[in-house]
Formats: structure tokens, sequence, C-alpha cells
């Protein structure tokens, strides 16, 4: 076993959108209307595994605001994605790198989320050294200022990840009891599920401590860096409480697979200070049970992509795992 460098497609065309002209006419009209000049320009995203309409929009009179929409019948649970993470951004602190909201709107059947467009690009892969160094920095602005979040935000009732481990995240107990089909496990993890199950299990414990809060979703698809050289962090849906290592983790999978010392990375890493010895490997082998298994079990409202991305995302985790804890 060992990391295969590139995902199967790039997350910069990971994505499955409709374009600017599918959407209702109506619809169309309404968010012109709120940006105050017709629509000239359309660039849809390419990164991501939704299939909900996003896309920058320049504007006649030079304006510029990036847009994500989704139809309420079709994509419910994509809407109140949205709708939270609107109510997240909205108070957010302002000096943190995430696009600043705008408005929302309900038309035609659809929701909208405007906020300011970031003129930026999503990191290739392998990580070139300055992008991931400025997404690590930007990190640390983020877990410092969420460590004592503003009330305004803890007031929206956010989930914990120690709730959300157990209810959505640990599978490799599911697996063990006979209640989740095993994914396929590579030579150097077969006959190793008990000490997945004892590693991912310690998790809750590990995150129950954490008072502040994490984006909660950290992947190389969520960072934008821009013309000069700054990270962004977008798609803020999923902010909970929970230690600023897990987000580091995450987002250090894709830098796993291109040949970098993660483990030095982490261990020099603000956010992850006073972290516990094995947090890593509980982390670690949590993500790989909730990929691996998720692969098989992808929404259809997701983009074709995702199963193959959470295949080897798992894959990634696992044989950071094995390294650390000298199973190959």
């Amino acid at each position: 076993m060992s990391p295969t460098p590139l995902p199967p497609v790039p997350y910069h065309a990971s994505a499955q959108r409709p374009s600017w002209q599918a959407l209702p006419a109506a619809l169309r009209a309404a968010i012109a209307d709120r940006l105050g000049a017709p629509v000239i320009t359309a660039r849809v995203a390419g990164a991501g595994f939704t299939r909900g309409f996003a896309a920058v929009l320049d504007t006649a009179d030079g304006g510029r605001a990036f847009v994500k929409a989704a139809p309420v019948a079709k994509q419910p649970r994509l809407v109140d994605s949205y709708a939270r993470e609107a109510a997240i951004l909205d108070r957010l602190p302002a000096d943190l790198p995430a696009p600043r909201p705008r408005w929302t709107l309900h038309e035609a059947g659809w929701f909208v989320l405007c906020t300011d467009a970031v003129d930026g690009h999503t990191p290739r892969l392998p990580w070139a050294p300055a992008e991931l160094d400025a997404a690590l920095t930007a990190y640390t602005q983020v877990a410092a200022a969420l460590a004592e979040p503003p009330g305004d935000l803890t007031a929206l009732g956010l989930p914990h990840l120690a709730d959300l481990a157990r209810s959505d995240i640990l599978w490799w107990e599911e697996v063990a009891a006979g209640r989740e089909p095993s994914p396929p496990l590579p030579e150097p993890v077969r006959g190793r599920l008990p000490e997945l199950v004892a590693l991912e299990a310690r998790l809750p414990g590990y995150a129950a401590e954490a008072t502040g809060l994490i984006h909660g979703d950290l992947r190389v698809d969520n960072v934008l860096v821009d013309a000069d050289g700054r990270a962004w962090f977008c798609d803020w849906t999923w902010v909970c409480h929970g230690p600023p290592w897990w987000d580091v983790a995450g987002l250090l999978l894709t830098a796993y697979a291109g040949g970098l010392d993660t483990d030095a990375l982490l261990a020099g890493h603000q956010a992850c200070a006073g972290a516990p010895a094995d947090a890593v490997d509980a982390t670690l082998a949590a993500l790989a049970g909730y990929y691996l298994t998720g692969a098989a079990a992808a929404p259809p409202t997701a983009s074709p992509h995702l199963p193959a991305h959470q295949r080897w995302s798992g894959e990634q985790a696992l044989d950071w795992l094995a390294r650390r804890q000298g199973w190959r």
C-alpha cells in the first residue's frame, strides 16, 4: 500500500453543475435585479461535489459576485446547507479569510445565496509549497479567531464534532458489528478492524474537550488562492464545536498523498499544539471509515465523481494511519 499522488479527477474539475442559462428565466431575472445590472458572464465553479448551481457572475456595470442556488423541491438538503452557510457567514468575524455574504433570495422554487467573489483558484495537486503554506497560515488565523467564538455565532446552536462523530462519522464499529458492509481493505490493514474500531472510538472524547469552533470540512476543494497568494476558505456549512487539529489533518490528506512530511507539518502547526498524542490516529481512522463506507452510498444529488474521490481520500487516510502505526 502506498499513497497515490493525484485523485482520480482533479478537484478543480470535480463538480457537475447547471449552467447559468439552464436556470429558470424568472430566477435569472430576480438574481440580476438583486445584483443591480444584467449578468454578462457566468463562470461556473468546477470544484465541489454537489449538483447545485455555483458561479462567479459578472454584471454589465462592472460588478462581480459569487452565487449559489438550488431547487427547494429537488434538493432540500442542499437548500438547507446553503441557508445554514448564509447564517454562519453573516456571523463570522469580518477579518477572516472567508467570503462575505451579501443576500439570500427565494424565487421560482429556488434558494439563492450571494457572497462576495474571491478572485482565486483551487490549488492544484500535488500541492505547490507556497500554496500549502498559505492555506496553513490562513488556518492559523481561523483557529485563533474561533477559539473563543462570538456569541451570535454560537447562538445558532451549532453542532459538536463529538456528537457528529457518534451519529455520522464513526463507521468501523458498524462494519465490525455487521451492520455495514466492509469496504475493500489493502493488505497491510486487513485484520486490523479491531484497531480501527478502537482508534476511531477515541475521537468523540477528544473532540468533546474542545470549546472553540472549527470549519469542519476543510479540504483542498474548499480552498481558494488569490492573485496575491493568500488562501481563502469557502463552504462554511459544517462549522461545529471541535478541535482545530481535526481541520488541519483533513486538509493535509492531499499533502500526504503528494509525499510531503505531513507529520512534521502537523507537529509544527500552532492549531495542533496540545493535541493528544494519538489524536491524529483517531482522526485518520475515523476519516478512513467515513470516506470508504460513504463511497458506496453517495446520494444521487451529488457529483458523479464523489464516490471515486471518497475512495481515494479514504485510501490516503488508511495509508497515512498504517505508516504511523507501523502496520507496513
